[in-house]
């Protein structure tokens, strides 16, 4: 998953700078002033504690593509990195370690209680078995392939108001996968597409996980994360599209990865 994920999300990414730099362009106030200009040399010189940043990314990255780690091991290795390059540029001490780590133990707090009172939610759903009923009356209605993408692309949007994206693929995917086989789409392909979208669920009110989280970071008015996170839906929906008329951005690293083995 995470090597057909690859293409895609650098895609994401590419559609993203776009969209800043055509903001920027319209409003030059939301970029930051630029006082003085820097010749090449001096930018280099400028960028020499970031560019053992972006090394330790590809290695943490590199370690997942390569199969040498699982997802968890190498959080483990960026943390080691990260503590390893504040001790190199001699920004760590014993205060902003407590202060990392205090930091981390807050944020991680309060996503498990959201992710609490989720699961509260959700099981409430599963009871109801609402999920699992739409997904059903779908299945009803014999789509075509790409209506079928259309509809449950709709479907996981509305439920993402009111579930996270694990209670949404648990509850709806022993209705939803049969679907998606019968209408030929690739799985690996579906995978991808499926995390897309539950990523578009979770900036959607009044039950987006992100939102809560990024309000929690921020201090700011929910609504305010709402109308600054509105952007990002869109973004990602347009992910969406390119990667459905050009489904080979998602098989090909898997292609290219199965005929090097």
């Amino acid at each position: 998953m995470f090597v057909a994920g690859i293409l895609p999300g650098i895609v994401i990414i590419a559609i993203f700078m776009a969209y800043v730099m055509i903001r920027t362009t319209l409003d030059p106030s939301l970029a930051p002033k630029v006082d003085d200009r820097m010749t090449l040399r001096e930018k280099l010189w400028a960028s020499r504690l970031l560019i053992p940043v972006i090394l330790l990314i590809m290695v943490v990255i590199g370690s997942i593509y390569g199969g040498f780690a699982t997802p968890t091991e190498a959080a483990t290795i960026g943390v080691l990195g990260a503590l390893a390059l504040a001790w190199w540029s001699r920004s760590l001490s014993w205060a902003s370690f407590m202060e990392s780590l205090m930091g981390a133990v807050r944020t991680s707090c309060m996503i498990a209680f959201i992710l609490a009172g989720a699961a509260f939610l959700s099981i409430a759903m599963g009871f109801t078995g609402v999920p699992r009923v739409l997904a059903g009356y779908v299945d009803t209605f014999d789509l075509s392939p790409t209506m079928l993408l259309v509809v449950l692309t709709l479907l996981y949007i509305v439920l993402g108001c009111f579930l996270d994206g694990v209670s949404m693929m648990v509850l709806t995917a022993a209705v939803v996968l049969p679907m998606v086989k019968d209408a030929g789409i690739d799985l690996v392909w579906f995978g991808i597409f499926t995390v897309i979208v539950v990523e578009m669920a979770q900036i959607t009110p009044p039950v987006g996980f992100n939102l809560f989280v990024l309000q929690g970071m921020t201090g700011r008015n929910i609504l305010e994360v709402t109308r600054a996170s509105l952007p990002f839906f869109f973004l990602m929906l347009l992910g969406i599209v390119v990667i459905t008329v050009f489904p080979q951005l998602v098989l090909w690293p898997v292609q290219l990865m199965v005929g090097s083995r």
